[in-house]
Order: structure tokens, then C-alpha cells, then sequence
């Protein structure tokens, strides 16, 4: 009834038989529904045009640039790649949660983390779970982590300078063993062995450097990245909450364990006194 009220605007405007009312409902090809990055995209043309609602009515400038802070951190070693990370999500001073998840689930055998803006990286990180699940079907095969990491960079160098804040690793295993890459909103992607990214990375490298080494042992690799996720929440405020570890090899990534950072750095204090 409201469709053809609607059609009746002017009283010399005949009603719409019904059986032609489902001619006007656009088909799924007509909405192009089968695109979902069509259906994530603004009502803008671009995002850069967001900026035209950076102030208020009054003209009071809104601050969008949260400092952000984490640690998250990456090594390759002999039995594969060690993913380590802490949980606190903060909004300038403002802790928003403890219990952030910073390891998105790419694929059985690929991880990505995140630091930055929160919302950045677990969208793009679920879009590229997405191209490498569709690069898996039309080529019968999985994607390599040095194509992921590509796809990853090309996408959000796209928006390069409309506000993205993105520092992640893209760690996995593929035919050619483990590889870990570092990629973030300004067109970086370095591949490397060692990595940590976040506002407590100073103080985990510290731990990695003295303690790293290929020849580590599992047990020894995953000690390894708690102690240096432990120090960096302990002397970075913005860092905090749980340490989750996670380890990939040639048979896919298995969560390894989550223990809070502040009871763990507290019981070793007791122990050694």
C-alpha cells in the first residue's frame, strides 16, 4: 500500500497494478549486492571528504587524532613464527578495554596483528581474509604470505594521507617455510625476522635483541616473547591487559597461552626476591 501511495503523487497519475510492482524492485545485480566492498564503501566519494564534518556547528575543531598505544611483536626462528601481543585498547589517556584481541585470524596458517587504530586494522585484516580465501578458490591453492602482505599493502597505500592508522605484521607459513612482513598506512612492507610494532616497542625490543637467536627451542620462543611483552606493559602505560602468544607452522597456527601481564610480571618479582 505505501508503494503505491507513493507512485500516486498527483491525482492525474494512474495507481500501479500490482502485478507490476515487483517490476520496480531493483534485482540483486542492480544493487550489486554481490560486492561487498561496494557495500562498505561511505556515502561519500572519497573519504578524504569526511574532513568537512572535522568541526562542530560552532566551528570548535573535533580532535581526531587519538594517541594510540600497544605492543605487539614477531620472530621467525627454526620451528616456525612466534606472534606475541598484549590486550589494552586506549583512546588517548582513556583505557576503552583490556581484552582487545590484536591477532586477527587470516587463514589456518596466516596471522595478522594490530597497533594503530583499532578499527583500521581489524576491517582491512578482514577484507584481506576475504582476497586470500577468493585467491584460494579460483587457483585451488593457498595464497603465500609474501602475496598477502602485497594485496594488504596495495590496498591501504590506496588511501595513503585520508587518516588510516595502521602498523600490523602478516606472519604465516607457506612453500617456502615461515615469513613474517611488517606493513603499515604509509605504503611500508619490509619482510624480516624480527619485528615489534606499537608505543611499547622500544622496550620490547630490549628483551627481543639480548634473547633472540635462531636456534630457540618452542618452549624457549614463546618464554621468550612473553618476558618481552611482560616488560613493555610494565614500563609503557599505554600497554597492558592479557598476553596472548601464538605460534605457526608448517601444520597452521595454534594458540599457545594468555596470562595477564600484571600478575605475571609481579610473581616473577616475587620469585626472584
Amino acid at each position: 500500500m505505501a508503494l503505491i501511495e507513493l507512485c500516486h503523487l498527483r491525482s492525474n497519475v494512474n495507481i500501479i497494478p500490482f502485478q507490476e510492482v515487483d517490476e520496480l524492485i531493483p534485482s540483486v545485480e542492480q544493487m550489486n549486492l554481490s560486492d561487498s566492498l561496494r557495500l562498505a564503501l561511505s556515502a561519500t566519494g572519497q573519504p578524504i571528504d569526511f574532513k568537512q564534518f572535522s568541526h562542530t556547528e560552532n566551528g570548535k575543531k573535533i580532535n581526531f587524532e587519538f594517541q594510540h598505544g600497544t605492543t605487539t611483536l614477531g620472530f621467525v626462528y627454526q620451528g616456525g613464527v612466534v606472534l606475541a601481543v598484549d590486550s589494552r585498547a586506549t583512546g588517548g589517556s582513556f583505557i576503552g578495554s583490556q581484552y582487545m584481541k590484536k591477532i586477527v585470524e587470516i587463514n589456518d596458517y596466516m596471522l595478522g596483528t594490530l597497533a594503530g587504530g583499532a578499527a583500521d586494522c581489524v576491517y582491512w585484516d578482514r577484507v584481506l581474509s576475504k582476497q586470500c580465501r577468493i585467491y584460494e578458490l579460483r587457483n585451488r591453492e593457498r595464497i603465500s604470505v609474501a602475496a598477502a602482505s602485497k594485496l594488504m599493502a596495495n590496498m591501504i597505500y590506496s588511501y595513503k594521507g585520508m587518516g588510516l592508522s595502521m602498523g600490523m605484521m602478516l606472519a604465516g607459513y607457506d612453500k617456502r617455510g615461515p615469513s613474517l612482513y611488517y606493513i603499515d598506512s604509509e605504503g611500508t612492507r619490509i619482510q624480516g625476522k624480527v619485528f615489534s610494532v606499537g608505543s611499547g616497542s622500544v622496550y620490547a625490543y630490549g628483551v627481543l635483541d639480548s634473547g633472540y637467536k635462531w636456534e630457540l627451542t618452542d618452549e624457549e620462543a614463546y618464554e621468550l616473547g612473553r618476558s618481552s611483552i611482560m616488560h613493555a606493559t610494565h614500563r609503557d602505560a599505554y600497554s597492558g591487559g592479557i598476553i596472548r602468544v601464538y605460534h605457526i607452522t608448517a601444520d597452521g597456527w595454534k594458540h599457545i597461552t594468555n596470562q595477564d601481564a600484571s600478575e605475571l610480571f609481579y610473581a616473577r618479582k616475587t620469585k626472584d626476591l
